[in-house]
């Protein structure tokens, strides 16, 4: 007994030591990878070559530990309609690449998401196309979520909206094995706009469809949800000042939809046989509200009497000079987004579906209203906790609810 025991642990030593033999160069490779440092591409990229995409075979119910065939990787992951993205492809047993470029705590909560390795962070630098080709080598789907509502002195709206979304496209186009690619963009995007952003996004668009003509694009209205930085700035603003300051008389129109229903359309475009790709789609919700009507509906919310300040639009255009000036001179100071040169002149243009475009409908999505639980995330606002409130009952009035 005693010989035959010693024999295995010989042999298993054995086993061992091959295995380790058999696995060093490709550690070394590693290490050699991760200690050079000395320039961005060593850093981000990897030394693997890029052989087309992975197309595992589907099995198991649809749920979270299944197997969907989705190899995806969603750009700008740890932003607000991405996050619901991943959750979405998670949930139905996709693997999900979240590249990223800030430090690890940025999207270790998106690892909950899915089942055990299915969300897979990987650090990249989007200006270096190695670490991007790495990002995608694996994956059948894109999406891209990048995206900034303002300009800061790395990224200005040409390199985040255009540039971004022309490398991405080229590299996808140029991998072989993606077989959809949905580019996110916005309501009221349109190369005639007065808006830096919304031109910026149109050209995106353009320049996207160019370099990969089956992509899909998504038109998304103002996004309301947990995290939204809409109906939260505005009652963040009510509990702070004692106004909320409104530039121009607030009669733009916008059509605001809920997070979760964009990340579902974005789904269904990824599930489908092909129906969505190389179409556009304006995703935005059941009502069309003015910005008046949509700043009485969060005081309704948090039960609070309306308290609105309009700032003519030229004072609101003066009060923006400041911040302008700073920008260009490389000082980045903080600043309110009410007083922010290319918010002002997103709100002389309506952000409205058109009335020809697809949308939910063709998606087979009944998008939510835009009111009760969709947004009770603000009941955080009422004072005296959720249940109180500082007015008595609650109020129905402009919003049309």
């Amino acid at each position: 007994m005693a010989g035959t025991l010693g024999r295995s642990v010989v042999r298993t030593r054995a086993w061992i030591v091959a295995l380790q033999q058999e696995s060093l160069p490709c550690i070394r490779q590693d290490l050699s990878c991760n200690h050079e440092l000395g320039t961005v591409g060593m850093r981000f990229s990897s030394s693997l070559a890029v052989k087309g995409s992975v197309h595992p075979s589907k099995r198991g119910t649809g749920g979270r530990s299944s197997v969907s065939g989705v190899v995806a990787t969603v750009f700008g992951a740890t932003g607000f309609l991405a996050r619901y993205v991943v959750q979405q492809l998670a949930k139905m047993g996709s693997q999900v690449i979240v590249p990223y470029r800030g430090v690890d705590e940025e999207v270790r909560h998106l690892k909950l998401m899915g089942d055990l390795g299915q969300i897979v962070p990987m650090r990249y630098d989007v200006r270096d196309e190695g670490s991007i080709r790495t990002t995608i080598a694996s994956s059948n789907i894109i999406v891209n979520c990048i995206g900034r509502e303002y300009e800061t002195r790395n990224f200005k709206f040409e390199d985040v909206n255009y540039e971004i979304s022309n490398r991405l496209s080229q590299l996808a186009k140029e991998h072989g094995g993606i077989s959809k690619y949905i580019q996110i963009s916005c309501l009221g995007a349109s190369s005639a706009s007065p808006s830096k952003q919304l031109r910026t996004k149109a050209a995106a668009e353009e320049v996207t469809l160019q370099n990969f003509p089956e992509a899909t694009i998504i038109r998304s209205g103002a996004l309301v949800g947990v995290e939204d930085r809409l109906l939260n700035r505005w009652a963040a603003q009510a509990k702070k000042l004692p106004f909320v300051p409104l530039p121009g008389g607030g009669k733009s129109k916008v059509q605001p939809v809920l997070v979760v229903d964009v990340a579902a359309g974005i789904t269904s475009c990824i599930r489908d046989q092909g129906f969505s790709m190389g179409k556009t789609f304006e995703l935005g919700g059941p009502d069309v509200f003015t910005i008046n009507e949509l700043v009485e509906l969060m005081f309704e919310t948090i039960r609070e009497n309306s308290r609105v300040l309009h700032i003519p639009m030229p004072l609101a255009r003066l009060a923006a000079i400041p911040r302008e000036l700073a920008m260009n001179m490389g000082i980045p100071i903080p600043f309110p987004m009410t007083f922010y040169k290319d918010y002002l002149d997103q709100q002389a243009v309506d952000h409205i579906v058109s009335p020809e475009a697809m949308g939910f409908l063709e998606l087979g999505i009944t998008p939510h209203k835009i009111a009760g639980v969709a947004i009770e995330h603000l009941y955080a606002y009422r004072t005296g906790g959720p249940s109180v409130g500082t007015t008595v009952g609650e109020t129905v009035s402009g919003a049309g609810f």
